[in-house]
């Protein structure tokens, strides 16, 4: 292996220009891909398999039309004022008539008109379907009375009422404080055209002007974007700024970054380029975004900061101290990038296809940046020559003793060797305390009940739950089907039904909104009393599906629970259930890797054990901020709420990969300086001063750019990034800075046993370059020897 890409890196150096005009075209291709096909994002989160999507999929072919999304809005008067005045309902229903008469929006009056025509034409005097999906439309106004009959007292709302007649779609609040309008598109949001939320969100927007109404669109309205801004930036400045302290020089500190983004420019423009034709959520770039520059600017470090230290150390050539560096270092490149690789692709084995495309987009991102520091950079660096190390950097360097270059380092690593047994337990208790809030963390999706206090989704969240309810941001669709194969459900048979269901703990209102025409299918709407995160909303959704119910019993149906909620709720389950399985493929396979690395049955397994100590502790951390509150403020959310349901997996395969980055770079210089005659202690001193400072700086440089991505507008891309930039810190500075050196100073040279017919079985990677530095030894001594 080092063989191999110390070649490419002298190639590389010597026609630098081939590289870097190669890389460019390739960067040209993905520019014109994007320019020809466009960007397209979606919102869509589709979870295969599970029993809401299920449900979606049968509503699809049976009842397309009651298989479309919800959109909501929410009219609001001024304090102590109403909307029924004549001009703000004049402005309401204007703005109301203008969003019916919109593509994708399905008008009830329309409906009702083709209903009627039907019905008269109908043999059995049965709804017909367009009667019954004119019923779905405005469900809720036209059953509000029956449904208020069933209940003990009369809900706090009621159909708003213009010119004697009800507004389709339309409920206000008894007081008139606030109504909210509900709609159906003929089509679920995510496969929606460009601009048509766009639109409606502009229809009801008009009712604001001279009215004083304010106009809160829901969620569900806004429109997908790719949530990157100015805080990524700022990430960029600190690594930048690290890089030089590193260094010690402007041109060197410039190339990871100019590599970095080459990198991520390749990955991420090429996932917008096929993103005409894949399902892309919008932050599926964000995460290869997040990924790609950490990795990409960190291997890049790890390859010049080798070249300059053989330069300062051993006196070589710049060409020969980049080949070398490429031949060594970019050995434990090429493993690292694996580990990460690994860990990205393990997502595909759950199933889900935007994780999937997620891990994938990510993966190949990792990939490039693995591939531009094994080739782009030695070529860059061959056209900087040896102004890699100016003449004052050289003099500087070669004025310093060995021991002063490495104080700090030296003085932490020996008092980490010294005090061992201490290290070891305090990093386990402190990692442990921080690990406790786990035991409580709740997993969901963010909504408009976990939005910043300042924004449209949270005012439109929390107007809705005074004005009807908590229940009606989180509606649920329920769909009966009669057990036997030729059975139907008649209109009594629905009646009965929702009598029995509206006696459910926890339900508010129950609505029928059709039967189809063959009647095996009967749609109803469910609002509960709690909100969409909570549990109680979840049980619900348990025992409405529960095969051995006292409504499916007694009705002979099989009851199945659709929506945003249900699906949300499916999700979490899915992920919790195959996180073992995921967890232990990643595990097992990086396992193997480390094994053929390191040669050592020790070290996998110690890097292993220390990773679950610091993906526990990050996820408490994480707990802790966003759930409970903990000084969460400080990282721009003012509310808690659950953590994104597939954090845990998304992140641990992250981490998991970078840690074993960090594990490789470390501990592959301390089993350098073994292999080159350093013993027990001094091995793990001697190691720990070579990549330390190295080490440390690229840990830091990915904190800050998975840091920068905390501040950004978007929940679900904060919380990944503040779980990603904490667990960095943890894994790098507690785990492999203080426990991993007092742990190989307890083994001592046992740490590098294998088994001697495993040493026979497995093949030598050479990733130290020993064999490498010994064929150049030889041909220098040869060359020497011809000179003489």
């Amino acid at each position: 292996m080092s063989k191999l890409l110390y070649k490419i890196g002298k190639t590389a150096f010597d026609k630098p220009w081939l590289f870097i005009a190669s890389w460019i075209v390739i960067v040209g291709v993905v520019i014109a891909m994007i320019g020809s096909n466009g960007i397209h994002t979606s919102s869509e989160m589709k979870i295969e398999g599970t029993e809401s999507q299920k449900v979606l999929d049968k509503l699809e072919q049976e009842l397309p039309e009651a298989s479309g999304g919800q959109g909501s809005v929410v009219f609001t008067a001024p304090e102590g004022e109403q909307l029924n005045t004549p001009e703000r309902l004049s402005a309401i229903t204007a703005a109301i008539n203008s969003v019916y008469e919109l593509d994708y929006v399905i008008n009830p009056a329309e409906l009702a008109a083709a209903a009627a025509a039907a019905s008269g034409a109908s043999p059995s005097g049965e709804a017909s379907q367009g009667d019954q999906t004119a019923q779905a439309s405005n469900g809720q106004t036209a059953n509000q009375a029956d449904a208020g009959a069933a209940m003990a007292e009369m809900p706090p709302y009621g159909p708003l009422i213009v010119d004697g007649m009800p507004v389709p779609g339309m409920l206000i609040a008894t007081d008139g404080s606030v109504a909210l309008f509900q709609f159906q598109f003929t089509v679920q949001q995510n496969s929606l055209p460009a601009g048509v939320t766009d639109s409606v969100v502009e229809a009801v927007t008009e009712a604001e002007k001279g009215t004083g109404i304010t106009v809160l669109p829901s969620d569900s309205l806004k429109s997908p974007e790719i949530p990157i801004g100015i805080n990524e930036v700022i990430g960029l400045i600190i690594a930048a700024l690290v890089l030089v302290m590193t260094l010690g020089s402007v041109v060197a500190a410039g190339l990871p970054i100019v590599t970095a983004l080459f990198g991520v420019g390749i990955g991420v423009g090429g996932a917008f380029a096929i993103s005409n034709f894949v399902t892309m959520t919008s932050f599926t770039p964000v995460l290869a975004l997040m990924i790609g520059l950490a990795v990409g600017i960190d291997y890049a470090l790890f390859i010049v900061n080798r070249q300059r230290r053989l330069i300062f150390d051993q006196g070589l050539t710049a060409r020969e101290a980049a080949s070398r560096a490429v031949g060594t270092a970019g050995s434990a490149v090429f493993f690292a990038g694996l580990t990460v690789i690994i860990a990205l692709c393990g997502l595909l084995v759950i199933g889900i296809t935007f994780l999937s495309m997620m891990a994938i987009v990510a993966a190949v991102t990792v990939f490039l940046s693995v591939l531009i520091a094994l080739t782009l950079l030695p070529a860059m660096l061959g056209l900087v020559g040896e102004r890699i190390c100016s003449r004052k950097a050289r003099e500087k360097s070669s004025s310093k003793s060995s021991d002063k270059q490495h104080g700090v380092a030296d003085g932490w690593v020996k008092g980490i060797v010294k005090f061992r047994w201490p290290v070891i337990i305090a990093v386990v208790a402190i990692l442990g305390i921080a690990a406790i809030p786990v035991a409580e963390m709740k997993l969901g999706m963010p909504s408009g009940g976990t939005a910043n206090l300042d924004t449209a989704q949270r005012q439109s969240y929390d107007a809705i739950s005074s004005g009807f309810g908590e229940g009606f941001n989180g509606p649920l669709l329920i769909v009966a089907e009669p057990k036997d194969t030729d059975g139907t459900i008649t209109p009594q048979a629905l009646a009965g039904i929702v009598q029995d269901i509206q006696q459910v703990d926890n339900v508010s209102v129950v609505s029928p909104l059709g039967v189809n025409e063959n009647g095996t299918i009967a749609i109803l709407s469910l609002i509960p009393n709690t909100g969409p995160t909570d549990a109680e909303t979840k049980n619900l959704v348990q025992e409405l599906r529960a095969a051995d119910s006292a409504i499916a019993l007694n009705h002979n149906v099989v009851l199945g629970v659709t929506g945003f909620t249900a699906i949300n709720i499916d999700m979490s389950a899915k992920l919790a259930e195959v996180f073992p399985l995921y967890v232990g493929i990643i595990v097992i396979l990086s396992l193997i890797i480390l094994l053929l690395v390191f040669r050592s049955i020790l070290v996998p397994i110690k890097a292993t054990v220390g990773f679950l100590l610091s993906v526990l502790a990050t996820f408490g951390i994480t707990t802790a901020v966003f759930q409970w509150g903990w000084a969460s403020q400080i990282f721009g959310a003012d509310t808690g709420g659950p953590l994104m349901s597939f954090i845990p997996i998304l992140v641990t395969g992250i981490l998991y990969g970078l840690a074993m980055d960090y594990q490789v770079f470390l501990v592959s210089s301390m089993r350098e300086s073994y292999v080159h005659g350093y013993r027990g202690k001094q091995s793990v001193i001697h190691g720990y001063n070579q990549a330390s400072r190295v080490v440390v700086a690229a840990a830091v440089i990915m904190v800050a750019v998975f840091a920068g991505f905390i501040f950004t507008h978007d929940i679900m891309i904060k919380q990944i990034g503040f779980a990603l930039a904490i667990g960095v810190l943890i894994d790098a500075f507690i785990v492999r800075m203080a426990l991993v050196p007092a742990v190989i100073a307890i083994f001592g040279d046992k740490t590098w046993w294998l088994p001697k017919w495993m040493d026979r079985l497995l093949p030598n990677l050479d990733v130290e370059g020993d064999k490498l530095i010994a064929e150049l030894n030889a041909k220098d001594g040869a060359n020497a020897h011809k000179s003489h």
